[in-house]
């Protein structure tokens, strides 16, 4: 039961008020002097006092002070007869909770009481309800997801829900939207194996940007028209956790673009990144540039060229920018960056690669500690918060915001948490990826994957004339029968990339304007 002192000189005239509260379930003590009320807080840890102000001997400004210095943490409302302001200002000063004209009306203490005590909880009350009340309308919109648009607005829909519900005590909710999304991830998934080879051999008008269009489609123009524009690549950033560290750069800009692309199969950086600074599609990149693109089984960095990419892109498209270029893998490049911003400052268009969230995913499933700290979704974003906070990046952030620069934040691909295993066969050439597979003998349950008999029909290279591709769907994982036991429990719960799924394949794309004065 929730405890609460009420201290006032007047208090027997309160016992209407008293009992008012007793009946709302709280057990009230009471005491009518500053002394009293001091050594009762001394012996008795109330979750909530309310303090008269006006009492004689010693007033409720001067117990004030000696209550927070015994209880610093407990909420104190504070009763006057006046609103002066000098009055207001003191006990303001001294952190009171909250306070109250007299005559005192019981529902006002009331709602005071809740305001300070209970309002996560009616937040998410609130909020539960709220759900509840959309849960319907999400399910119709899903039911009638017709374009790539609609599925971005549904995911975006959904994600907030999720981000909304993330401190609701309410489990049982908590399962409904989990329950809401996987239904939604595997419609998702049955619309990209529908469309898919469509989009990437241009046979229908209703083509979403994707990774190879993306530079020249949205990022050039708006390099064109905002001026000096530095594009941030966060890898493996979801829609989720921009939104958990967005609200860290509301002082510092205005969001002019808050968008989403498709990123191209494999959702891994070997394709999808190069695809983006190329402007091509892996196989075009391949063909082209033989010597610069490297197969999954194939020993070598397979990332190397990105800048060399971007740089025959800009050429390819008449564009003479001035440019910088860097790829920040560890903490000390990122201060190395900080410390040298001014070549950002003087490029037209600057290109940083911020490699952490890949990292972190990886550390993830590699160490238990990080494991146990990040268990779900919403401790992942947590954690992604906590780091941007403390990080280089976001200093990066500041200083391009007071220099005026435009920023474009996106990513290559994005990441699922997968728990349902499935089985597959392949010969020691078979790419490693948990969410795709290439190679030649590949052996698995065609109902169970998206297949790709032909890479050459969706634009992808093969490694001998037999390699195939399959992609697992929604929260599967492609696992090997050797082992497979062993396998299963080392990457179930953990964040993977590669294959289809509203997280992996819908990539938020932002444009931020430096806010001005």
């Amino acid at each position: 039961m929730i405890k609460i002192l009420w201290v006032d000189d007047e208090i027997e005239l309160l016992k209407p008020h008293v009992m008012f509260l007793a009946a709302k379930g709280y057990e009230v003590e009471t005491c009518n002097n500053g002394y009293d009320a001091v050594e009762m807080v001394t012996s008795t840890a109330y979750d909530l006092i309310i303090l008269d102000e006006m009492m004689p001997g010693m007033t409720g400004l001067e117990t004030l002070p000696l209550i927070k210095e015994i209880r610093p943490s407990t909420p104190v409302i504070m009763v006057t007869k006046s609103e002066e302001e000098n009055i207001m200002d003191k006990a303001i000063g001294s952190k009171i909770a909250d306070y109250i004209i007299k005559p005192v009306n019981p529902n006002q203490v009331l709602l005071s009481i809740k305001k300070n005590l209970h309002s996560q909880q009616l937040v998410t009350e609130q909020t539960t309800a709220d759900y509840r009340a959309e849960f319907g309308r999400i399910a119709a919109q899903q039911q009638m997801a017709s374009t790539f648009q609609d599925w971005c607005n549904l995911y975006r829909r959904i994600t907030s829900w999720e981000i909304e519900l993330s401190e609701s005590t309410d489990q049982s909710i908590k399962e409904v939207l989990s329950f809401q999304k996987n239904e939604a991830d595997q419609e998702f998934c049955k619309f990209v194996r529908r469309n898919y080879y469509d989009w990437i051999n241009r046979r229908t008008d209703n083509i979403p940007v994707m990774s190879h269009t993306l530079m020249r489609q949205r990022i050039l123009p708006e390099v064109d028209a905002s001026g000096k524009t530095t594009l941030l690549l966060i890898d493996n950033m979801r829609y989720d956790q921009w939104r958990t560290i967005s609200p860290l750069l509301r002082g510092l800009y205005d969001v002019a673009v808050d968008d989403f692309y498709c990123a191209i199969l494999p959702t891994a950086t070997q394709y999808a990144r190069n695809a983006i600074f190329a402007g091509l599609m892996p196989l075009s990149i391949d063909r082209i540039m033989p010597d610069r693109w490297l197969n999954d089984n194939e020993d070598g960095g397979k990332n190397q060229y990105e800048e060399e990419f971007l740089r025959r892109l800009l050429s390819q498209a008449g564009k003479s920018y001035k440019t910088s270029f860097d790829k920040l893998v560890r903490p000390e490049a990122g201060r190395r960056l900080v410390e040298n911003i001014r070549r950002v400052y003087d490029a037209d268009f600057s290109v940083i690669i911020y490699n952490f969230l890949d990292i972190l995913s990886h550390a993830r499933t590699e160490t238990d500690v990080i494991r146990e700290l990040t268990d779900d979704e919403a401790a992942f974003r947590s954690l992604t918060r906590s780091w941007f906070e403390h990080s280089e990046l976001f200093t990066l952030l500041k200083l391009l915001s007071e220099n005026g620069h435009t920023v474009i934040i996106t990513s290559d691909h994005g990441t699922i948490r997968v728990d349902n295993p499935v089985r597959v066969t392949g010969d020691r050439e078979t790419s490693p990826n948990l969410r795709y597979k290439t190679g030649r003998n590949l052996d698995y349950n065609s109902r169970e994957v998206y297949e790709v008999l032909r890479p050459e029909d969706i634009q992808l290279p093969s490694s001998s004339l037999t390699s195939s591709y399959i992609f697992a769907y929604n929260r599967d994982f492609l696992v090997y029968n050797n082992d497979a036991n062993k396998y299963i429990r080392y990457y179930r719960n953990t964040f993977q990339h590669g294959g289809i799924s509203m997280e992996e394949m819908i990539v938020p794309y932002v444009v931020l304007k430096p806010k001005r004065g």
